[in-house]
């Protein structure tokens, strides 16, 4: 029997470690990636589909299995990073606590007019303060 070199089973586990390694060294860079790593999770889906296709397809399944499981550690690896990683927040020393009054502050409206917090007070009996982690 002519032995093949199993492409799929090694080109996933390239493109598993190379979508771990372009998060951090390039997509981190655009908030449109860094926010939701939606390109390094369709290259994770690829990389798993080529482990999958490698592993069918390997004669003897001992390596073939070291490998699949080697690239589905990578991709969940970088699945617990990004998601529980980014969840502490550096607390800060002067933000208001739950239920505390906010400071005051003035901002611009969208027709370019100030506004006050302490007007917009006076004006109705609450104010809603939304904040908006991202961008625009």
């Amino acid at each position: 029997m002519k032995r093949t070199f199993n492409w799929q089973l090694w080109l996933g586990l390239v493109l598993a470690i190379v979508a771990f390694g372009s998060y951090f060294a390039f997509f981190y860079q655009f908030p449109i990636t860094r926010d939701v790593p939606w390109a390094s999770f369709a290259l994770f889906a690829v990389a798993i589909a080529l482990l999958v296709a490698g592993w069918r397809r390997a004669p003897r399944k001992i390596l073939a299995s070291i490998v699949t499981v080697l690239g589905l550690f990578v991709a969940g690896a970088f699945t617990w990073i990004v998601t529980t990683g980014t969840k502490d927040l550096p607390v800060a020393e002067s933000a208001p606590a739950v239920g505390q009054k906010a400071p005051d502050f003035t901002l611009a409206d969208t027709q370019g007019r100030q506004v006050s917090l302490a007007g917009l007070l006076g004006q109705s009996n609450g104010v809603v303060l939304i904040f908006y982690r991202g961008y625009w």
